[in-house]
């Protein structure tokens, strides 16, 4: 598979190299988000909060709490028909279905009661067996990270 290194996070976690295809094709607001808090930093040693066994693993709150974002506007939703199965990636919001910022998700199973709720922005390429190895729980007990996460074009 060739991968397009400007569409492409590589995110090293506590447990490994997870590759994430980003698909503008889909929610090129919500691809051009992730880049650009990739490209500042802003996800690096932040922990994976929210892990439940069988169906996600979410990250992307500055606390570490599912309370926060980052310092830009949230985005407005870009739905679409991409079901949510294992290794696909998504926005986490609150209720408001224009509430997404910095949170995400991994699915790890099949979660098609989601599909066309929360926006699909890209899917686990490689790594989904790093991504199987995160610590469950809600919240967390000494919970895993990334490391680091940038666009492979940039790294």
């Amino acid at each position: 598979m060739s991968l397009d290194p400007e569409n492409t996070l590589v995110m090293e976690t506590t447990k490994g190299r997870v590759v994430i295809k980003l698909r503008p094709d889909l929610a090129p607001g919500h691809v051009e988000r992730l880049k650009l808090l990739a490209r500042e930093g802003f996800y690096d040693g932040i922990v994976f909060h929210r892990v439940i066994d069988g169906f996600m693993a979410q990250v992307g709150c500055p606390h570490g709490t599912g309370t926060g974002g980052s310092s830009y506007p949230d985005l407005k939703a870009e739905f679409n028909a991409e079901p949510h199965v294992r290794g696909v990636c998504s926005m986490a919001r609150a209720q408001n279905p224009n509430s997404a910022n910095s949170q995400f998700f991994i699915v790890f199973d099949d979660a098609r009661f989601l599909d066309k709720q929360y926006t699909v922005w890209g899917e686990v390429v490689e790594g989904m067996d790093n991504v199987d190895k995160i610590k469950r729980g809600e919240p967390v007990r000494d919970p895993d990270s990334i490391v680091s996460m940038k666009v492979m074009a940039d790294a």
